[in-house]
């Protein structure tokens, strides 16, 4: 009986203290509303741990550099971000219709209920890239959208819950087998669709800026948070569609045989006010690259850094790059139209008008572009170096143009040697970059004329194929990996396989034919990864530069500063980059989050193409509330 006080003091401690874990989970359940209203966030002071779990290394200290800036800037945005996280359905679905003036689309319950399942990270904003593109749909008839995709050559169909693709070719593109398989996976939750596919590198769907403006006016007219009482739950059939001798819409126009012209169309789809506007394709290519390098700094920068990824990919706003980028020197192949069609792609300029989903090779197991199971060492026991691989792609780069190429300039950019000669008063050395001038260098720490020695002590890239137009032959018909016009310039080494890359503390990635297929793999790696494009893809709303990876111009003339920024005392700050990317990519950019962004892209899809759109919606956490 005397023992009997002490053992209800236990039991009572112990109620206690698991009352208070249930209401610390039930807070954390909660955190974006109990920890995003106060001014201080309680996961401020080292990493994105306080709602995800995540971010284990401190983040560094602030010492007033502007990438330091840029990093804490970073940090603090994706924090106030996450404090939009939806944790119920209705957090969800209130969410959405907020945002985008409609109710979800039906199905949205099931979705929703995947994405818990698979312990996603729901954040409305993280899909505004589905609506900049399904928006401009809303403005055209949705049996002719319908009609339009029917007959299409490449595409996926979904018909009484089951997926399947059919191809006019003989050899079944990857592409279109990697999405089906992902399609598949979604099954049965999708309703009828015929899903178009873009199976080439290059982007095709390019509308004039009039137009499209038009397009976006009329789907903000059409917005409407019907009654409850008149929503349809239930998408309307292909039964029509799928009967014998049906013929379909007539095919669009599509432009071909015309790459040297690509400039000229994207122009027509920038705003006119844009400098884009004012300046036309270039006549030809032989032209010095100093003639159009630019020597000011960019709106887009941030004290020579990119502070804004969409402008500095835009080039709407960077006249220069028609003459410094392969899309607009001349691709490997165009086959463009300039009338909305609803075509699906891995990749486009922020310009283009595809459907953005994920690129095929994201979807593949190959090694070659991820790696393996591998991701790379611990960061301490990386080499302090940048590597970087590939083939001279981005376009057809011939005797009087590869100067023009991106990859190119890139090379030559990074090779110690070549940047020493140009130093030393050789600008023949490198046709294809000029030095970046002060304006470009304000950060650069390298004495005048050290540069290239400098670089020589880090830097490991090379060409391991120049991709030769005309190509180059051997005596028994094997396409040789040199090339004669380029083969005083640079030569070609042996390739890195991935997972011999992530043993280097720096990963950079620049355009090839369109986006780079590598790029997950080094989200994913334990380096610190660099990314310089003009492409956007599927998951660029929910990366956030300088936290997730480290951006670079075009132009690549801020490249110098930010290797010296981390090689010269900031090795805690790239390790810090490499780790949160990591770990966020573990978290966002896994196949199940490709899976769900694609799900909800396709409820989204069939609901634009569907004869009842204007009543489809899913509103029954709307029934009963007041």
């Amino acid at each position: 009986m005397l023992r009997r006080p002490g053992l209800l003091a236990f039991i009572a401690t112990v109620g206690v203290f698991y009352l208070i874990v249930w209401h610390l989970l039930l807070r954390e359940e909660h955190a974006d509303v109990s920890a995003c209203g106060t001014s201080r966030h309680p996961w401020s002071k080292g990493g994105l741990k306080g709602i995800l779990g995540i971010g284990t290394k401190k983040r560094p200290d602030h010492d007033g550099h502007p990438i330091s800036e840029l990093i804490d800037g970073a940090f603090t945005s994706l924090s106030h971000l996450l404090c939009e996280r939806s944790f119920s359905l209705e957090q969800a679905a209130d969410r959405y219709r907020k945002r985008r003036g409609r109710h979800p689309p039906p199905g949205f319950d099931k979705w929703f209920e995947a994405a818990k399942a698979a312990d996603a990270i729901v954040v409305e904003e993280f899909f505004d890239r589905i609506h900049h593109d399904i928006n401009p749909f809303w403005a055209v008839d949705p049996l002719e959208l319908r009609r339009q995709a029917h007959s299409q050559p490449q595409l996926i169909r979904v018909r009484h819950g089951e997926a399947f693709f059919e191809t006019d070719t003989l050899n079944r593109p990857e592409f279109i087998q990697l999405w089906t398989k992902l399609v598949q996976e979604i099954m049965p939750h999708l309703p009828d669709l015929d899903m178009v596919v873009n199976v080439m590198d290059e982007t095709r769907v390019l509308v004039p800026w009039e137009d499209m403006t038009r397009h976006f006016a009329a789907e903000q007219e059409s917005r409407n948070l019907f009654p409850i009482s008149e929503a349809v739950n239930e998408y309307t059939d292909y039964a029509e569609f799928d009967k014998p001798g049906y013929s379909g819409a007539s095919e669009p126009h599509w432009i071909g045989g015309r790459q040297h012209e690509y400039w000229d169309f994207l122009a027509a789809a920038c705003p006119p006010d844009s400098p884009a506007r004012k300046f036309t394709r270039l006549s030809n290519f032989s032209s010095p690259i100093d003639e159009i390098f630019p020597t000011d700094t960019q709106p887009y920068t941030y004290k020579g850094f990119v502070n804004n990824v969409t402008a500095a990919s835009d080039p709407c706003q960077q006249p220069h790059l028609r003459g410094m980028h392969g899309t607009f020197v001349e691709s490997i192949s165009m086959s463009t139209t300039t009338t909305l069609f609803p075509m699906f792609g891995g990749s486009k300029l922020p310009q283009n008008n595809e459907i953005l989903i994920p690129g095929g090779m994201y979807l593949t197991d190959r090694e070659f572009y991820s790696g393996g199971d591998t991701h790379g060492p611990p960061w301490r026991q990386k080499m302090d170096k940048v590597v970087w691989r590939g083939v001279a792609s981005g376009g057809r780069n011939k005797e009087d143009n590869w100067w023009h190429y991106q990859r190119h300039r890139f090379v030559q950019m990074m090779n110690g040697t070549t940047v020493g000669r140009v130093e030393n008063g050789e600008p023949e050395a490198a046709p294809s970059f000029i030095l970046p001038p002060p304006t470009y260098s304000s950060g650069l720490q390298q004495p005048k004329g050290t540069l290239g020695p400098w670089l020589s002590t880090f830097t490991n890239v090379s060409f391991v194929h120049m991709e030769c137009f005309p190509p180059i032959y051997d005596a028994e018909g094997r396409y040789l990996p040199d090339c004669q016009h380029t083969d005083p310039y640079m030569r070609v080494n042996a390739p890195v396989p991935m997972k011999e890359q992530y043993k280097f503390k720096f990963l950079p990635d620049v355009d090839g034919n369109s986006y780079s297929a590598r790029w997950r793999g080094f989200l994913l790696s334990t380096s610190c990864p660099l990314k310089a494009t003009i492409y956007a893809e599927w998951h660029d709303d929910r990366l956030f530069p300088w936290l997730h990876y480290v951006p670079f111009d075009n132009t690549f003339t801020d490249i110098y500063a930010i290797m010296d920024y981390f090689l010269n005392g900031h090795d805690a700050e790239a390790r810090f980059i490499a780790e949160e990317g990591k770990q966020w990519a573990e978290k966002v950019l896994r196949r199940e989050d490709m899976r769900l962004y694609v799900w909800r892209l396709l409820l989204e899809y069939a609901r634009v193409v569907d004869p009842q759109r204007d009543r489809l919606g899913f509103v029954t956490d709307m029934v009963g509330r007041s």
